[in-house]
């Protein structure tokens, strides 16, 4: 299982690889610091599932999003992020999101999401 951790900080995209892999031990991971750098590897690399944060520089998550929507492109989304508003959350699964997990977040939380999507 092939799948695309996209942050802008290194630190947190070690922390979801570790997290999905306690319970995906098999992925392959690949990694972006944002939404532009996503659009390339999705091109390239064709994963079954993207994990995004919502701020980053030159391309934020929901740009990202609606721009991967836009190209046809329908690999199953999932946000990991500080942002937690009910707008925020609404936006996302308009713009074609399936899951939303909040930071912090608990293996738990990852395992649903994971369920969810995957």
């Amino acid at each position: 299982m092939k799948i695309l951790v996209v942050d802008d900080s290194r630190a947190m995209r070690m922390i979801v690889k570790r997290n999905v892999s306690q319970i995906e031990p098999d992925a392959e991971f690949l990694e972006a610091e944002n939404g532009a750098q996503a659009l390339e590897l999705i091109a390239n690399e064709q994963p079954v599932l993207v994990l995004c944060d919502w701020n980053m520089p030159e391309m934020n998550g929901i740009e990202f999003l609606k721009v991967l929507r836009a190209q046809g492109s329908d690999v199953p989304f999932g946000f990991v992020t500080s942002e937690t508003q009910p707008a925020m959350r609404e936006a996302a699964i308009a713009a074609g999101a399936q899951a939303f997990l909040a930071k912090p977040f608990t293996g738990e939380a990852f395992q649903e999401l994971l369920n969810g999507v995957v």
